[in-house]
């Protein structure tokens, strides 16, 4: 296992930015602002997730995972207060945020479900949408092009630790004795629900900026979305990877991501390096 870096990112996020930070582009700008909304709230879930998770392990079986899990926790830590910020600038801008009462009662009534496995596969399975978009992001970073330099860093440092992260909630998940047809199962629906809520929220940002039905939002999105560098078109494939009975979330490349860390060292300050 490859130890996982806590990184503090040196980044002023008291300064406000433009409503169209995203290169003045409508679309991108509501489109990052929606996952951004998601994200405090997510990033607690998967934390509770995967730390319950390994305490159903043995002793013996829970001691490889402790340093993983502890790097884990602390990405997304620091990944759920840096986005806090973000979104602290949003509201001033009033916007209004109806993803995350969403997701907090999903995870009101999963609270439910006995078994926490459940809760360590919808987190692996989140964890390998987002670290797919992270990839994208990272090999297209036309995303997030025009974007002041803060905010270019903002997202590219959290694309990193997502891929950087992405095996740990799969493997804790392998070593509880999670079933292949809950892992693909919770895949399902973690897609459909990430899918469209974003797209709602997104809708919703638009609509607050009286852009919703301009020609060039739908330019835009449709470009995003299904162009040279489509999320779509360059994601489905490593999507659809999850479902094989062989995979694992090492198969994707992780290049681009140690790469950004290394040659951009001076926008954060390690807090704790595991050994």
């Amino acid at each position: 296992m490859t130890s996982l870096v806590v990184r503090r990112l040196l980044i002023d996020l008291e300064t406000p930015f433009a409503r169209h930070w995203n290169g003045g582009d409508a679309f991108r700008s509501a489109y990052f602002n929606a996952l951004s909304m998601s994200f405090p709230v997510g990033e607690q879930f998967f934390i509770d997730s995967v730390r319950n998770g390994i305490k159903l392990l043995p002793e013996e079986q829970r001691t490889p995972f402790e340093e993983q899990v502890q790097g884990f926790v602390g990405q997304e830590a620091t990944h759920r207060r840096i986005h806090s910020l973000f979104n602290a600038q949003l509201d001033k801008q009033g916007y209004v945020n109806s993803w995350e009462p969403r997701i907090l009662r999903r995870v009101e009534r999963l609270k439910a479900v006995r078994d926490a496995r459940h809760a360590v596969a919808i987190t692996a399975a989140t964890e390998h949408f987002t670290a797919i978009l992270a990839q994208h992001m990272l090999a297209h970073p036309q995303a997030v092009e025009g974007a002041e330099p803060r905010l270019q860093a903002l997202w590219m440092w959290h694309a990193s630790e997502e891929s950087e992260h992405r095996s740990v909630a799969f493997d804790v998940y392998r070593a509880l004795g999670g079933s292949e047809q809950w892992r693909r199962r919770w895949m399902r629906v973690v897609s459909f629900h990430f899918t469209t809520d974003v797209l709602r929220q997104t809708a919703r940002n638009l609509w607050r900026d009286g852009e919703l039905f301009r020609w060039r939002t739908w330019r835009s999105a449709a470009s995003f979305f299904f162009g040279e560098h489509g999320v779509v078109r360059h994601t489905f494939k490593p999507w659809r990877a999850y479902f094989k009975a062989d995979f694992h979330p090492s198969q994707q490349d992780a290049t681009l991501a140690e790469r950004w860390l290394q040659v951009n060292d001076t926008a954060y300050a390690v807090v704790r390096a595991n050994p």
